[in-house]
């Protein structure tokens, strides 16, 4: 009995141990579980990056799918949905009327839209031999952007190659279809020309090397021949039926050097005669062209910027000027592209005589407010004394550039302006180790830094002796193939040289009388013209300029914002530039136009997308979003096809361009 009772109490008490035991464990059950609600709460910055970044990524894979999934027709169904019928694209249009083709047609590409592939290179381009490095999907900028920089750069002394480096640029149609995956320039043109019947054989690219001056194209590479020989081969092999060559962008000043090279003797030019361009040109067709140059191309060589680039200094101000992933951006893009003598073809042209001076300019009674144009009503030459956007109180928009607000709104005589031409440049300012992105800022010193702020405005006269100062090394180059005056007597045998020909206030018109010319070009978009430029502290390997984008007008109608005066344009050329010679330089027989030849001015008003299924827009107006107008499409199509001006209703006005013209007093 003893023994069971010895026995039973030990029972008894692990009978009690265990019950109190599964009670412990069930409260730290419930412990750990409320612990992990607690935890599973708690999410850090890390969890909810990591979620966001997966869901956005799930949704544009899913997106993706759907978009390779589903029918080609699809964004045009549910497009049509929302907006009604499409009308017909340009080609199908003309081709239901009849249309099909006629003359051969020559493509110009512009500054930048050309692509450009590697031949030779040093050794961190390995493997990228006949890959582009400028055009396709960029990629290598993104890899190796110091390796990048420095192959697209040209040498500072010749403007030509450097040592151990060929770039040449991308032949035939795919050199400019699209300058990046899905970003078409020539690819809706030559796509259309397609459905009403042409092809390879009655379409040409003249490609070239975008970044080396005009002659030197032929110097190096002997491009301008090649544009030669290939119009004359299409002339021939199609019924000696005259070519239509379209131009765009700086390709329209490319193009007008070629008519001034084509006719010249050799071997400065390529010995065509003098009639050469009447027996192969039906028509030249300029797109947005630059013809007396673009205020942009000034903020770009001056401080290597641009509206767009000022607002983003704006927003980050330390990113664009900081070492990111070893590379000092904007300090890299100024010493690459102050390589690039083709930039210096578009610095402005005619001076104060066609830019205004520092008290008016003929844009001066041009009014920003957003004024929708009520109808298409083609403006001749009796435009009415009312800007077409209604008019404000008066602006001076020939100071290019001005160093604060209240310089570029005072009147001159209130200006004091100290003269930087003779100001010594000192020594003290460079750091030497920047010279791995020399530019030639670093020379300067404080002392021509300070005379350059101290000169307060700067109108086209004097954005020359500018360039010259800040610059010298670049403007020596651009000396030798540019020139940017007006020519007193053009029968000055100076005027048969190179450097003239992209100039057409110091050259001629070829003698053909029987050819047309076409400016062509969108307006109705805010396009820059002036700039209010500050002074920034010191800093190593700096621009000591910067565009001031706390400089805004005084009210939002005001034709400044962000540092920048903008006027009607197509968001890049001026339509002072694009305009003029065709509605007055070259208007009837004149002595830049002796033959008479006849031009025409054909403007597109801009309207944006209606929606994002329109992609860039079918009526755009924008520099390079203009190539899928199918207004303009269409007028290309039409003379292509055997059409002339009147056939397309002459001029088509929107802007005050013939007012604005008839303010500059040139000698015709």
């Amino acid at each position: 009995m003893l023994r069971r009772r010895k026995g039973s109490e030990p029972e008894k008490t692990s009978e009690g141990d265990s019950k109190d035991r599964r009670e412990d464990e069930s409260k730290t059950e419930k412990e750990k579980g409320k612990v992990k609600v607690e935890s599973a709460k708690k999410w850090s910055c890390i969890d909810n990056c990591c979620w966001l970044i997966g869901f956005i990524c799930s949704i544009w894979w899913f997106l993706l799918f759907l978009f390779n999934a589903m029918p080609a027709s699809f964004p045009q169904y549910v497009t049509e949905a929302i907006t009604g019928p499409l009308p017909d694209p340009p080609g199908v249009k003309l081709r239901k009327e009849g249309l099909t083709v006629n003359h051969p047609v020559v493509f110009v590409p512009g500054i930048v839209t050309g692509g450009l592939e590697l031949w030779e290179g040093h050794q961190c381009a390995d493997g990228l031999f006949r890959k582009r490095l400028w055009g396709g999907t960029f990629g290598e900028l993104y890899k190796r952007p110091l390796c990048w920089v420095e192959h697209m750069s040209l040498d500072n002394e010749t403007g030509l190659d450097p040592p151990g480096i060929r770039i040449r640029s991308v032949s035939g149609l795919v050199a400019a279809d699209y300058f990046a995956p899905g970003y078409f320039v020539w690819a809706v043109l030559i796509a259309n020309l397609a459905r009403i019947g042409y092809e390879e054989k009655t379409m040409y690219m003249a490609a070239y090397d975008w970044r080396i001056s005009f002659q030197n194209t032929e110097v190096r590479d002997q491009s301008l021949s090649r544009i030669k020989s290939n119009i004359e081969l299409m002339v021939a092999t199609n019924g000696g039926k005259k070519v239509v060559v379209i131009p765009h962008s700086m390709g329209v000043l490319y193009f007008l050097h070629f008519m001034k090279w084509v006719e010249a003797p050799a071997p400065m030019g390529g010995g065509g005669g003098p009639d050469w361009c009447a027996k192969h040109i039906k028509a030249v067709m300029n797109i947005g062209g630059p013809f007396l140059g673009v205020p942009k191309a000034v903020s770009a060589l001056f401080s290597a910027e641009a509206k767009d680039i000022a607002v983003a200094r704006g927003i980050a101000p330390s990113f664009l000027d900081s070492d990111v992933f070893g590379l000092q951006t904007l300090q890299h893009v100024m010493r690459m592209t102050r390589t690039w003598d083709s930039t210096m073809s578009m610095i402005p042209k005619g001076g104060d005589t066609v830019w205004g001076g520092l008290d008016w300019s003929p844009e001066a009674e041009y009014s920003c407010s957003p004024k929708k144009h009520m109808s298409n009503e083609t403006k001749t030459t009796d435009q009415t004394d009312k800007g077409s956007l209604g008019l404000k109180k008066t602006l001076n928009f020939g100071r290019i550039i001005s160093f604060g607000k209240d310089v570029a709104e005072a009147h001159s005589s209130r200006i004091e302006r100290l003269d930087f031409r003779g100001a010594v440049k000192g020594k003290n300012f460079v750091n030497t180790t920047c010279r791995d992105i020399w530019t030639e800022y670093d020379d300067m010193g404080i002392g021509g830094v300070k005379a350059v702020v101290d000169y307060k405005s700067y109108t086209a006269d004097s954005i020359l002796d500018l360039l010259h100062f800040v610059a010298p090394k670049m403007m020596s180059r651009g000396d030798a193939h540019f020139s940017y005056g007006i020519a007193d007597n053009l029968d000055d045998p100076k005027y048969k040289h190179y450097k003239y020909w992209s100039n057409p206030l110091e050259t001629k018109l070829p003698n053909a009388p029987d050819m047309e010319i076409y400016s062509m070009y969108g307006v109705g978009i805010p396009t820059e013209r002036a700039y209010i430029y500050k002074l920034i502290p010191g800093a190593e390997c700096y621009i000591p300029f910067q565009i001031d984008t706390s400089a805004e007008g005084s009210g939002k109608d005001s034709c400044l914002k962000g540092g920048v005066f903008s006027v009607d344009g197509d968001e890049t050329v001026p339509v002072l530039s694009a305009g003029f010679m065709c509605a007055k330089g070259w208007r009837g027989k004149t002595r830049f136009n002796p033959s008479g030849i006849q031009t025409y001015i054909r403007e597109y008003d801009h309207a944006p997308p209606a929606n994002l299924l329109e992609g860039r827009g079918t009526q755009s107006g924008a520099h390079v979003d203009i190539m899928g107008n199918f207004a303009l499409l269409e007028d290309i199509i039409r003379v292509a096809a055997g059409a002339i001006g009147k056939d397309l209703g002459g001029d088509r006005v929107y802007s005050d361009i013939f007012k604005w013209s008839e303010k500059i007093k040139l000698k015709l």
